[in-house]
């Protein structure tokens, strides 16, 4: 059954009341989206959500999101950073910026990440992401610098990377994976702890340039790992619903929240498809008190210092 013919009941927008959405990609940005912030923070009020953190791969966002938050009042709209390029990649300046600004979650690299392949000319797709479109175009006119790693050729991690993990601590904000790979994403999470970070998440370990099974996603929550499901993920059949069951779990409702990673035109509303991942999860056998410590109190608990 596809997610448009999925009934969504009362039961599953319930168990959206005072959720936060960690991941939406809406408008403004480079790319065409099927809302924008304010609209998105209207929409998330009249079903009785809480908030969510503004996601661009190429600016931070979180400027717009005090905007946001004062435009729309009783939303609770957060900033981030992505570390790409466009950003200056594994930059330390933009992070101590970024922390001074009060922004909420620091991504590490997603489009320029190594282990993110879609967006090099090499790899032959029909299907390809709107951003791997863009990334396909800027190598086209010559802007094409080399993609980030977060460890180097021994396995450690960098000291790029080592000083933006300090600098997230210092300003005790989120740190995610993004787009790296297995083998970046392990030693991140324990220097990461080993270096005072409070708030680690693990981004869409279902996608399939992370591709983390049940046990690593299990190992990594363990480390003290908030592990992330989003709803595009399985929605697009990257990564099949019962493999998601299974490793919600095997590591514990207790360490994971839900996601939608939506905004995108040809995809459901951002609302929508919450609603449609709760119901998904309540026709699954999880119960309702197990679905909002993943949409409530586990986001509000990421996002509240």
């Amino acid at each position: 059954m596809s997610g448009s013919q999925l009934v969504v009941t009362d039961q599953a927008w319930a168990a959206l009341e005072g959720a936060y959405d960690l991941h939406v990609h809406v408008a403004p940005d480079i790319i065409e989206r099927r809302i924008d912030d304010i609209d998105l923070a209207h929409e998330f009020l009249g079903h009785g959500m809480r908030g969510f953190i503004l996601k661009s791969h190429y600016l931070p966002t979180v400027e717009r999101a005090k905007v946001v938050t004062k435009a729309v009042p009783g939303i609770d709209v957060r900033g981030a950073v992505t570390l790409n390029h466009s950003v200056g990649g594994l930059n330390p300046v933009i992070v101590e910026i970024a922390g001074r600004s009060g922004c909420a979650l620091v991504w590490m690299p997603t489009v320029d990440a190594s282990n993110e392949t879609a967006g090099r000319s090499e790899v032959n797709s029909d299907k390809l992401p709107f951003w791997a479109k863009i990334q396909r175009e800027l190598a086209a006119t010559g802007i094409s610098p080399p993609p980030i790693s977060a460890i180097d050729d021994k396995g450690a991690v960098t000291d790029q990377a080592l000083t933006c993990i300090d600098l997230i601590a210092k300003h005790d904000m989120i740190l995610a994976t993004g787009h790296l790979g297995r083998n970046e994403i392990f030693p991140l999470v324990r220097a990461a702890r080993d270096r005072g970070v409070r708030k680690v998440v693990v981004t869409h370990p279902e996608f399939p340039s992370q591709n983390l099974s049940a046990e690593e996603q299990a190992e990594l929550a363990a480390m003290g790992a908030f592990i992330e499901h989003c709803f595009t993920t399985m929605h697009t059949g990257k990564a099949s619903w019962e493999s998601v069951f299974h490793s919600i779990r095997l590591a514990g409702i207790e360490h994971c929240f839900l996601s939608t990673d939506l905004g995108q035109t040809v995809n459901p509303g951002v609302s929508e498809g919450f609603a449609l991942f709760t119901q998904r999860l309540l026709d699954a056998g999880f119960r309702t008190d197990e679905i909002r410590r993943m949409t409530v109190i586990n986001p509000a608990q990421l996002v509240n210092k």
